[in-house]
């Protein structure tokens, strides 16, 4: 079973709030294809990181799903696809191997 994870940020490059059916979608989108899915919304995550000599900060949620498999073409268009909508230079979609008890 794998579980895969995606880091989305709260706000664009700008600062401005994203619209909440952006989240909306995602949630909708990976509940259809993957029967179900989770966002942790209570507390935002605090991302911080370095470019090009810069120190950046995100609040960010985190939004999951379980599948059998990693369809790594699947998450890789999909990654590109909320690098888009998200207007997102990078977003990360990790995935852990996971065993359900």
């Amino acid at each position: 079973m794998e579980l895969i994870q995606i880091l989305l940020p709260l706000r664009d490059n700008e600062g401005a709030a994203f619209p909440e059916h952006l989240l909306a979608e995602v949630l909708r989108e990976l509940s259809d294809r993957f029967g179900g899915s989770t966002a942790f919304t209570r507390s935002p995550a605090e991302g911080v990181w370095q470019s090009e000599g810069a120190k950046h900060h995100d609040d960010i949620i985190v939004v999951e799903v379980m599948a059998a498999a990693l369809d790594r073409c699947w998450w890789k268009a999909y990654r590109e696809t909320l690098e888009k909508r998200f207007r997102q230079k990078e977003l990360i979609v990790r995935s852990q191997t996971i065993e359900v008890i």
